[in-house]
């Protein structure tokens, strides 16, 4: 086997397979256009971690605190952030940083795995994206019927979808800045509120109660969730598990965006070293202190979530606040809301446009979806998952509590069942490269701890898939088992479908293609280094007030 310096070296009088790949490609892109790289660093490190701080985080979250109890609600999310999805982090991270390809994730499943394997974690994902935005469009109706109920819910849906529209049609580089502010803003708020948590914890409250750890010193500290002793302890911890493979996301964003992302080389490395204290931060300390400020059998919580009330009055952090007697605070966190509501929603139609356009790229989808306006946006296809969308309408006919909360569930499956892909995409790159001679050495990023830190991964994502509507049976729910697992037959059918309407066939290790796109993107990572991008940083930054360099250089 030839050293990783040989790899696609053709014979004399041949042609290589990355030749005809970029031929293909320049032609393509001369007759559709495509996608540009405008993403900066800044906005990159904000879209991995404040794309999917979102509603969940902010007022779903009471309904797993009252389910499961505060030291059940760390320890789930501990769990699954730091045993599953960091790990699918750092091992996307590594394929992305090589090969920052703009056919995503998807195509490097069908170079490194089976192109059915492509097909189906592809439109696995669109189907959770779409989803996702679905839940932050009717997160966004419940909120604002938090101050006016009288309006129909219809009216702020639209609303929402027009917002998120027109943030997707711009640059890129217009999209990420309109992220940048809104996750920065997400960001401030849930920092504010560890401090309110903070402060008030001390004493440092109008009523001057000092209430440290007493919601924690309850017997109700684990909850037992449809069983008793022990066994029900377990299921409600398993219950915040699987609720943090809904609010806890990032590594999508990273594998859609590297063809848009500046100098993917170092951008994308940077994040996966920073990604680990961010989680710990962002939701392992953020429901540690929700359940500090809030008990989880708070007589005003557990009315809010029977009677399926609106935005805040739900959240246990403003349930917390006004059993303090803070007044005026509830209004600016029910803002706050909403704000993350847009900004996911925002996030998700992104993330779903730009999985139908890797589709159509590798030809799994209609070819014109790859149209590009000349900014780089696939309008085709935020067109074609803005009118998919239009199902959050439903909440007019329904409870918009009611239809969140099914869209949660479809959604939740989805994203698993993502993570789980890419996991599998991981193990056939992680093969590949050791066939074809590919050392730790040439690659810009290497995961820490590979492969094994992927196989915890691979298990914890496959139980998490079999036990995801574990509470479904017992009494028994047909719209809860449905809303649960339709997205396992969906996945199946598409992977086996695909594979026998195109008769594909597993990606032999020493066969895999780790070398079409890659000289375009040394070329063009070459211009990034030579080009002065460093040097422009420093003088930009140089012309910002301290306050804003500080901020920036948290995320650059």
């Amino acid at each position: 086997m030839g050293s990783s310096s040989e790899l696609g070296a053709a014979k004399p009088g041949s042609i290589s397979a990355a030749s005809v790949h970029d031929g293909v490609t320049s032609a393509t892109a001369a007759q559709y256009g495509e996608t540009q790289r405008g993403l900066s660093p800044r906005h990159v490190q904000l879209m991995a971690i404040g794309g999917s701080i979102g509603t969940g985080l902010f007022v779903g979250i009471g309904g797993v605190l009252i389910k499961a109890g505060p030291l059940s609600l760390v320890l789930g999310y501990l769990f699954w952030s730091l045993l599953f999805v960091w790990p699918c982090y750092l091992c996307v991270a590594e394929m992305a940083a090589y090969l920052p390809i703009k056919g995503s994730i998807f195509e490097l499943a069908a170079r490194f795995v089976d192109p059915a394997m492509g097909f189906a974690i592809g439109w696995t994902y669109f189907y959770a994206s779409v989803m996702l935005v679905c839940v932050e469009y009717s997160a966004v109706a419940t909120v604002m019927g938090y101050w006016d109920a009288s309006v129909n819910s219809g009216v702020w849906i639209a609303l929402a979808m027009v917002v998120c529209i027109l943030l997707n049609v711009v640059a890129v580089k217009w999209y990420g800045e309109a992220e940048f502010i809104m996750a920065s803003t997400k960001i401030i708020m849930l920092i504010g509120l560890l401090f309110i948590t903070l402060i008030t914890m001390c004493g440092g409250n109008p009523k001057g109660d000092a209430y440290g750890f007493r919601y924690w010193k309850e017997q109700n500290v684990m909850q037992s969730y449809h069983a008793d002793g022990a066994e029900g302890r377990f299921l409600g911890w398993w219950k915040v598990v699987l609720y943090a493979g809904f609010t806890v996301a990032g590594p999508d964003m990273i594998s859609l965006a590297m063809g848009e992302i500046q100098n993917p080389r170092r951008t994308i490395p940077r994040v996966a070293q920073l990604i680990f204290y961010r989680l710990l931060f962002f939701y392992v300390i953020g429901v540690f202190a929700v359940g500090i400020i809030c008990s989880s059998r708070d007589p005003t919580l557990l009315a809010a979530i029977e009677d399926d009330l609106p935005g805040a009055a739900a959240s246990p952090w403003v349930v917390g606040i006004i059993n303090l007697g803070i007044g005026g605070l509830p209004d600016v966190v029910n803002a706050g809301i909403l704000l993350s509501g847009w900004s996911c929603g925002n996030a998700y139609l992104y993330s779903a446009s730009r999985t139908l356009y890797g589709l159509a790229r590798d030809g799994q989808a209609p070819r014109f979806l790859m149209k590009c306006t000349k900014a780089g946006v696939p309008i085709y296809c935020v067109a074609v998952v803005s009118l998919l969308t239009c199902i959050t309408f439903l909440v007019c006919s329904n409870s918009a509590v009611e239809v969140f909360y099914w869209f949660v569930d479809l959604t939740t499956t989805g994203l698993i069942a993502t993570y789980l892909g890419m996991i599998f995409v991981f193990f056939g790159w992680h093969r590949a490269r050791r066939a074809q001679g590919l050392n730790d050495a040439d690659l810009p990023y290497v995961a820490p701890h590979t492969p094994w830190i992927a196989y915890v991964s691979a298990f914890i994502g496959t139980m998490a898939i079999v036990f995801v509507g574990f509470d479904t049976f017992k009494p028994w729910s047909t719209q809860g088992f449905i809303t649960s697992y339709f997205c396992v037959p969906y996945s199946l059918i598409c992977f086996f479908g695909w594979k026998w309407y195109k008769g594909t066939k597993w990606v032999k290790p020493e066969e895999a293609d780790l070398i079409s796109g890659k000289a375009e993107i040394d070329a063009e990572c070459a211009k990034w280094e030579d080009g002065g991008l460093m040097e422009n940083y420093r003088q930009e930054m140089a012309s910002k007030p301290f306050f804003a360099r500080l901020w920036l250089r948290m995320w650059s």
